[in-house]
C-alpha cells in the first residue's frame, strides 16, 4: 500500500469504502480478509507476475459483444492499458472502472486504447460494462487463461471462497469452480509489446491510480 505518498483521487474514493466495510464486518470476517490478503502475499504471485521490462503475451478474448479483441492488433496503433478487475460483484472494482473510464479520453489523447479483463462469463461481463458505461472492452478471460499467462493469479483462501459463494455465487458468475481470481494488477504496454509500468499488489482494495497510468502513458513519447 502506498503509506508514504499521498493519497491518490482513486484511493480516496476507495477508502470510504473500506471504511464501510470495516464498520460493518464482524471481527471473524475482518480477520478473514486480513488473512485472505496475507495469503496472496505469501503464495509468490506478486514474484511470478509480469513485471516491466517483459514482454506481454499476445492474446485473443471475447469482449462483452461476443467480438474477437487480439492485444497485439491493438498495440498496431499505440499502447495499450491492460487491467484486471475480479468481477462486477466487487464494489473496489467498479469504482476503479468508473474511475478509468472517466480518464479515458485523457488514455486516448495518449494514443493508447485500455483493456479490462475478467474472469466472469461474458453475460456477467456485458452487465458490468453496460452498468458503468464504459466505452473500452471488457474482455472474458475465462478460467483465467490469460491471467495464468501473466503470472497474476491466486487461489481464495477457503474461508474467503466459503463467503463469496454464500454471497453472490463466485462459481456460477466464473464459470469454473477453482475460486481462483486475479490481483488488480495493471499494466501499461508499449508498441514494442514491452511492459513499462506494472501495477501490482496483494490488497484487492488497492488500485492503480489513473493519474499514475496516464504518467506512464507521457512517458512513452
Amino acid at each position: 500500500m502506498n503509506n508514504n505518498k499521498n493519497i491518490g483521487e482513486l484511493d480516496a474514493l476507495l477508502d470510504k469504502v473500506r471504511q464501510t466495510g470495516a464498520a460493518k464486518f464482524t471481527d471473524e470476517k475482518k480477520q478473514i480478509y486480513a488473512d485472505g490478503i496475507s495469503s496472496v502475499k505469501n503464495s509468490g504471485v506478486l514474484d511470478s507476475a509480469l513485471k516491466v521490462g517483459d514482454k506481454a503475451h499476445n492474446f485473443t478474448l471475447k469482449n462483452a459483444l461476443n467480438e474477437s479483441v487480439s492485444l497485439y492488433d491493438e498495440l498496431k496503433n499505440g499502447p495499450v492499458v491492460l487491467t484486471w478487475y475480479r468481477g462486477g460483484w466487487c464494489p473496489y472494482c467498479n469504482i476503479t472502472l468508473h474511475a478509468l473510464q472517466e480518464k479515458l479520453p485523457e488514455f486516448k489523447n495518449e494514443g493508447a486504447t485500455l483493456l479490462a479483463l475478467t474472469p466472469e462469463l461474458p453475460d456477467n461481463s456485458l452487465s458490468t460494462s453496460e452498468k458503468n458505461n464504459l466505452e473500452f472492452a471488457v474482455l472474458s478471460d475465462l478460467k483465467n487463461t490469460i491471467g495464468k499467462e501473466y503470472g497474476v493469479i491466486y487461489t481464495l483462501t477457503d474461508d474467503v471462497a466459503t463467503i463469496y459463494n454464500a454471497g453472490f455465487g463466485l462459481n456460477n458468475v466464473n464459470g469454473d469452480t477453482s475460486n481462483e481470481l486475479p490481483l488488480a494488477a495493471t499494466y501499461v504496454i508499449d508498441t514494442n509489446g514491452i511492459i513499462t509500468y506494472a501495477f501490482l499488489d496483494a490488497d484487492y482494495t488497492v488500485r492503480a491510480e489513473p493519474s499514475e497510468i496516464l504518467a506512464a502513458l507521457q512517458k512513452l513519447k
